[in-house]
């Protein structure tokens, strides 16, 4: 992934930066560009607990499925006791 961005933005110079930024500076004023990237922030925070919601929901059957297998193991052995 890093380097697709650098592939990105590896031909930009630094006057083409400065160009941008003042563009995007004009566009939204200095007033808003912060409350934009908080409102970013707050995204890519959600984001990732969506992520980590989905990740660990996926992962749950399996837990309770080795749980199952353990529980269904030892109950053999005190039984065959």
């Amino acid at each position: 992934m890093l380097n697709s961005i650098l592939l990105l933005f590896g031909n930009l110079g630094t006057t083409e930066l400065i160009i941008i930024l003042f563009i995007v500076l004009l566009l939204f004023g200095a007033k808003k560009i912060p409350e934009l990237m908080k409102g970013m922030g707050k995204g890519v925070r959600s984001f990732k607990e969506g992520m980590d919601e989905v990740k660990s929901e996926m992962e749950k059957p399996l837990e309770d499925a080795v749980k199952d297998a353990e529980k269904k193991d030892t109950d053999t052995k005190d039984n065959g006791k």
